[in-house]
């Protein structure tokens, strides 16, 4: 048994999977085993991949074209998994050479931690540093953002095995229970990366390292980019599911989290509407209530505060005044940005109607 198994799922990835897997295969720490999981590819990825295989015994390659969806591969991958921690890594990503030991150190260090991710550069097809990935930080920063965004970047993870197999944790279903029955929800793909860690950060501990430790490959074949309006309506329908279960669980009113996500770092309209204060009240009631007193705690009510009001003049006095006294996040920036200069936009910002969400 290797203290990590890899999951790596792949379908039609021959653009950038010899450095994936090379990135692997360079990690400083060794005790490694890497699952590759072809998803039907026809374009030489499987093959790649088993190149790789009969060169080192360490990489194992699953062809599993029968899987239902990202969830049921990373599902099938997770039923093949005989470790201590299981990290993932995408086809077109790349680990930095001592990102295992890191995750390694933190998983190690504290034996409550469940979940752990980290920061990221992202870089276009060529590689060329285009942005960051900035996920929350501190103790409880994974907890306390889960109602408005994803908290945990997908290919920066690694999870204690055994404690997810304890709890039943699987991608794409409810495994937490609070909801009833005939009202769970299954999430095949799109945002299953945030409907298993949003539940985890529910009932666990987990965090994000505060190093970059992944480049994360942004490309016009990103499904971000390829199913923008898909994607967000899937993401706004697990933070309503998420806050219904944490206030079904803690037995305490719920409040509506939409008004307050920044799903691909771009906020919702709802039709012109500029003020959502009444919506802030119940919300910084319920999390008051729901989450530990804490610095992320603050910060968190802080920001929803600055993007509860859209009056351009008004959202940009309040977001100085937050960063005078929590400084700058890059998302935040960059949400606040995508509202006040519509021009800066790289995805367009979508409308909430009963229907659902629109460009």
């Amino acid at each position: 048994m290797a203290t990590f198994d890899v999951l790596l799922p792949v379908k039609n990835g021959i653009d950038y999977l010899a450095e994936s897997i090379e990135s692997i295969c360079q990690q400083t720490y060794r005790d490694w085993r890497l699952l590759v999981l072809d998803h039907g590819s026809d374009d030489g990825s499987y093959e790649l991949a088993e190149a790789y295989a009969r060169r080192d015994p360490r990489i194992v390659v699953h062809h599993l074209p029968w899987a239902k969806g990202l969830s049921g591969l990373l599902n099938a991958g997770l039923d093949l998994c005989d470790c201590k921690y299981v990290m993932r890594q995408d086809a077109d990503d790349v680990s930095l050479p001592h990102r295992m030991q890191m995750l390694a150190n933190a998983l190690d260090d504290d034996d409550e931690l469940v979940l752990v991710g980290s920061l990221g550069d992202v870089v276009d097809a060529s590689g060329r540093k285009i942005g960051i990935l900035d996920m929350p930080t501190g103790q409880y920063g994974v907890l306390i953002s889960t109602p408005f965004r994803t908290p945990v970047a997908h290919p920066t993870v690694a999870m204690r095995f055994d404690a997810i197999q304890l709890l039943g944790a699987r991608y794409g279903v409810d495994f937490i229970g609070a909801m009833p029955e005939d009202n769970r929800i299954q999430v095949p793909g799109l945002a299953e990366d945030y409907f298993l860690f949003g539940q985890l950060a529910l009932v666990a501990h987990c965090t994000n390292i505060g190093q970059s430790l992944i480049k994360y490959r942004w490309h016009g074949a990103n499904v971000g980019a390829t199913k923008y309006v898909d994607q967000t309506q899937v993401a706004l329908n697990i933070s309503r599911y998420l806050t219904e279960s944490l206030s079904i669980m803690l037995g305490i009113n719920s409040f509506d989290p939409a008004p307050f996500c920044n799903h691909g770092v771009n906020l919702i309209n709802f039709n012109g509407r500029l003020d959502f204060t009444e919506e802030y009240r119940e919300m910084r009631q319920m999390l008051t209530r729901a989450m530990p007193h804490s610095a992320e705690l603050h910060r968190e009510l802080s920001y929803r505060k600055v993007i509860a009001n859209r009056s351009k003049p008004v959202m940009a006095a309040r977001y100085f005044a937050h960063t005078q006294r929590f400084g700058v996040h890059h998302v935040e920036w960059r949400t606040v940005r995508s509202w006040l200069i519509n021009g800066l936009k790289k995805q367009p910002i979508l409308t909430l109607t009963p229907s659902g969400l629109t460009a």
